[in-house]
């Protein structure tokens, strides 16, 4: 496997498509792994506090429309 720094060498001699095209990737590819974690942590309840607070916020009054 390369290591980090090899595959910088790599990218910095890409044509400028193909630099763009795999930045491109990377970017879809770390919304990928964002929303399997987000999807994650909901199904585990880590996010229900964030329920909770905007519950809490509406019996306030204080919940903002967005």
């Amino acid at each position: 496997m390369l290591s980090v720094e090899e595959i910088k060498n790599l990218i910095e001699r890409l044509p400028e498509k193909d630099f763009f095209d795999l930045r491109n990737w990377i970017l879809e590819k770390g919304w990928e792994i964002w929303d399997k974690k987000i999807e994650e942590d909901s199904r585990k309840g880590n996010l229900d506090f964030l329920i909770e607070e905007a519950l809490e916020e509406k019996k306030k009054g204080i919940l903002r429309d967005l």
